[in-house]
């Protein structure tokens, strides 16, 4: 009788399991803190989630950090806006099936008295140099993101090393850099979306030069490759790469505004 019992009691037990077949699949993807402080995710996310029966675990982080965990096998997929550092990673082998996803651009941000002269500048690495020049207060990300990566290039357009009490290397994401920033009425680089999704009610700060091919901002998608690290979910990352790429998700992006701006770009918008 009693072992009886504990077969019966087992039995109970697996069928209240979820078996492997019901079971919600995982898909684990870093990205950059622009995406997700952007709001963007919130909305482009929900549709695929719920047709693939899946749940999306989003690590937020600069795009260098972001490469690294998709490196490590620890996510399954990586959405970054650095295209010299994305190209490294798939010719390293540690990706594959990079896409072009979306681009926005970079915008430097500062005070409204724009003490430096920043809009007067001819070039962003001329406005940089303004600001050098007059050691005025400029918040880095010096995260080895995206954005970090395009600020230095444009330093070094510049010919300019900035360093000193003036110049401040946050190690944080955009959106902490814009409220850094904003308190101390200086200088950020910043991508467009997350500015436009602060400037509402986190910061005073004005865009004081914008504009030009040298503050593009493209965005990638990549898988992360299954030879290298067998065990990543590759047939789901594939599908999801899929959707955003597709007309479902390139129309979400384009639709994608806050206070009727758009934050995001398709090619042929």
């Amino acid at each position: 009788m009693k072992s009886l019992a504990s077969a019966l009691v087992i039995f109970l037990t697996l069928l209240t399991l979820p078996s492997a077949a019901t079971a919600e699949a995982r898909l684990r993807m870093s990205t950059t803190t622009s995406t997700e402080n952007s709001g963007l995710l919130r909305i482009l996310l929900p549709p695929f989630e719920r047709r693939h029966d899946c749940r999306i675990e989003v690590i937020a982080v600069g795009t260098g950090k972001a490469l690294k965990l998709g490196e490590a096998g620890d996510v399954d997929l990586v959405m970054v806006h650095a295209r010299p550092l994305e190209d490294q990673f798939v010719a390293a082998g540690f990706g594959v099936e990079r896409r072009d996803l979306m681009y926005n651009d970079f915008v430097l941000l500062g005070p409204a008295a724009d003490p430096a002269g920043a809009r007067q500048a001819a070039t962003a690495a001329e406005a940089l140099a303004r600001i050098a020049r007059a050691q005025l207060p400029f918040v880095s990300r010096g995260d080895e993101s995206g954005t970090h990566q395009k600020e230095k290039e444009l330093w070094q357009a510049a010919g300019q090393r900035p360093d000193g009490r003036w110049y401040v290397e946050a190690g944080q994401g955009m959106g902490e850099v814009i409220i850094m920033a904003t308190q101390k009425q200086g200088y950020a680089l910043a991508d467009r979306g997350t500015y436009h999704a602060f400037k509402q009610s986190k910061t005073d700060l004005q865009i004081v030069f914008e504009r030009g091919a040298e503050l593009r901002n493209p965005y990638g998608v990549i898988a992360v490759n299954p030879r290298r690290h067998p065990h990543v979910n590759y047939p789901l990352a594939m599908k999801f790469i899929d959707y955003l790429v597709g007309e479902e998700g390139q129309r979400i992006i384009a639709d994608y505004r806050i206070n009727g701006e758009p934050l995001f770009f398709i090619d042929g918008n």
